[in-house]
């Protein structure tokens, strides 16, 4: 009897035991020591040794790890001064996750930016400054690093973005009186501004159908009332080359439309800015409700805030965010290289008209480019089994998220995209620099491609807000993408595009879904645009079930009826779009391959479809999130 009873305890123990069992939870603070152990009471100050102390308890086969490793983040923000990288020594697997979490009530923000401080009121007459703004603006020491002056594109008053200075304030633009293709100038209408072209650093921002380019200017002649335009090598010979989108000459819809940056000159208003790279100082005109003497000011740092990378037989496998804001990120290519986009924001490395058309894929095609793609604040390639849940990006030169190459069964769940300069949210291979960018891509080992990604219950709002031309949600050759229950506003292109190539044969692409999205307030800015969209063959795809309304009316558009809600461009074959809402049957079907399916789309679709696109209630409050 004795014998059973001690049995009986030794059960009781052990299933005592194992029932306490509990992750491994490792803290961090903006208070703590990275020389602490990293409980709640001594927590440790920085994620990434956070993450070393995480990396070397797997290495050890620490028993603590048994369920998991959770990286708790209390309040606060953390400034990086270089991307947390995670690699294949971090992974976790299906039952020990490692899980980089805010604390309960926390919010904390991973940040790319740097404060800038010592605000003056600029004291005397500040030589180039319009009138209007002598004795108005103030005046910081702009950031030097390892004796560097700091470059930087965007600044950010108390989290809300500054203009950098402009010749036209708001949504108002000029019109090119001419481009010269074989000179590769523009005249232009000279602004009234005097000094204007006299200024170093000095850019043209350029209204191109479905995209935008920057361009450095190199020289500026004035004649009477115009001013004629050369710019820097190498975007000078790619703007004037590259047949789409190119500058537009029309007398019917007006030709394309620009404004001039980066010239104190400029500076006219309140909520302008401009960086002196002479002189080492940020001139501000403060709006009326900001006193510089206590406002929070940043300037972006980095370009990637975080960087999840393994390799193709060694991928980054079960790394999870929850609950973490990121914040802050710059993108210095444009004034370095320029910045000219073929479309989604994917910038030319090279194009040209070829003379005799034709390729291996298109008999009739004349459109040549080799294309780069832009940085994100939180970039993913060779990784399976990671995801986001309830995470914020805002404030973003580029692209927030990208899922880039070498993923699969990934989730980004319940997150919001504010203030995004270019896209939110990328997935998926487009073209390498060495493929061009018309050719179907169909790599030899499918691990390359981007599969089961599934992007649910996100808000985007306020996107693509510097690169006119990319879009809410874009994804390029990839397989099984899912796409539901999203809600995208306040875009000045597309919502979701999925497609890439502009061909009909048989590709990478295959069995992608978008369903129940809310796409709204859309085509702010340019035109040649849809809701929904897509490009090239993607057999077994279906785009159901979504609500796309409110197409906003672009001031400048080239072609002011070229809009639609659903729209298949080139190539575009073996889609089914069924029960899908919008407020008239206005769609696209451009030049599409065989086999697609239209079934019952339009204003007559029910009402109760309508009413479920969008957010599900238990993510609708994500949308008060600030």
């Amino acid at each position: 009897m004795k014998t059973l009873f001690n049995y009986a305890l030794l059960f009781l123990l052990f299933a005592c035991f194992h029932i306490t069992v509990q992750a491994a939870d490792i803290y961090v603070a903006p208070t703590g020591s990275d020389t602490n152990p990293g409980t709640k009471d001594k927590p440790m100050a920085t994620v990434a040794m956070a993450l070393r102390k995480a990396r070397e308890m797997r290495r050890l086969k620490d028993p603590a790890v048994e369920n998991g490793i959770h990286i708790i983040v209390g309040d606060g923000v953390y400034t990086f001064s270089e991307p947390l990288f995670i690699r294949p020594e971090d992974s976790g697997t299906p039952g020990s996750p490692t899980i980089i979490e805010a604390a309960p009530g926390a919010r904390p923000v991973f940040s790319g930016g740097m404060s800038v401080k010592g605000w003056r009121k600029a004291s005397g007459k500040m030589p180039g400054l319009p009138a209007a703004a002598q004795g108005k603006v103030w005046v910081a020491d702009a950031p030097v690093e390892a004796g560097r002056l700091l470059d930087f594109r965007q600044l950010y008053i108390n989290d809300q973005k500054a203009t950098r200075a402009r010749d036209r304030n708001a949504d108002s633009m000029n019109r090119i009186l001419s481009w010269n293709h074989q000179t590769e100038q523009c005249w232009i209408p000279a602004p009234k501004t005097p000094g204007w072209d006299k200024v170093a650093g000095l850019e043209m921002v350029i209204h191109q159908w479905w995209a935008i380019a920057i361009l450095r200017i190199k020289s500026v002649t004035v004649k009477g009332d115009s001013a004629l335009l050369g710019f820097h090598q190498p975007e000078s010979r790619i703007q004037s080359e590259h047949p789409w989108p190119a500058p537009w000459i029309s007398q019917k819809t007006g030709n394309s439309a620009f404004f001039l940056t980066n010239a104190i000159q400029f500076l006219d208003e309140p909520g302008e800015w401009y960086l002196d790279v002479k002189q080492q100082q940020i001139v501000y005109w403060p709006r009326n409700n900001e006193d510089l003497r206590s406002v929070q000011v940043t300037v972006p740092y980095l370009q990637n805030i975080a960087r999840v990378e393994g390799t193709i037989d060694n991928p980054v496998a079960h790394v999870f965010f929850k609950g973490i804001d990121f914040k802050y990120t710059t993108w210095l290519r444009p004034s370095q290289a320029g910045h000219v986009p073929l479309q989604a924001g994917m910038y030319l490395l090279d194009a040209y008209k070829l003379k005799i058309p034709g390729t291996p894929d298109k008999r009739g095609l004349e459109n040549q480019g080799w294309i780069g793609r832009q940085p994100a604040a939180v970039e993913l390639q060779y990784v399976r089994n990671t995801g986001f849940e309830r995470c914020n990006f805002s404030h973003m030169a580029a692209t927030g998220l990208d899922y880039i190459r070498g993923t699969q069964y990934d989730t980004i769940i319940g997150c919001t995209f504010r203030d995004i300069g270019g896209t939110a949210i990328q997935a998926g291979v487009f073209s390498d620099p060495a493929f061009e960018t018309h050719l179907p891509y169909d790599p030899a080992d499918a691990r390359e491609l981007c599969r089961k990604l599934t992007i649910s219950n996100c808000f985007i709002t306020n996107c693509a807000n510097e690169d006119w031309g990319c879009v809410g949600i874009s994804a390029g050759y990839v397989q099984g993408i899912n796409i539901e229950h999203n809600e995208l506003s306040d875009l000045p292109y597309s919502g979701i595009c999925v497609g890439w190539g502009w061909t009909k044969t048989i590709n990478a692409m295959r069995n992608n879904r978008v369903h129940a999205n809310l796409v709204h307030h859309y085509a702010k800015h340019m035109y040649d645009v849809g809701g929904l969209y897509t490009l090239s063959a993607q057999p077994g795809s279906v785009i159901s079930e979504n609500y796309v309304h409110t197409i906003l009316k672009a001031p400048y558009a080239h072609d002011p009826n070229h809009f639609f809600y659903m729209y298949l461009d080139e190539g575009s074959a073996y889609i089914t779009l069924k029960d899908n809402y919008c407020e008239e049957e206005k769609f696209m079907k451009n030049s599409n391959g065989p086999g697609n399916t239209w079934d019952n789309n339009g204003p007559k679709v029910a009402d109760s479809i309508k009413n479920r696109a969008g957010l599900e209630d238990a993510y609708k409050a994500i949308k008060n999130i600030k």
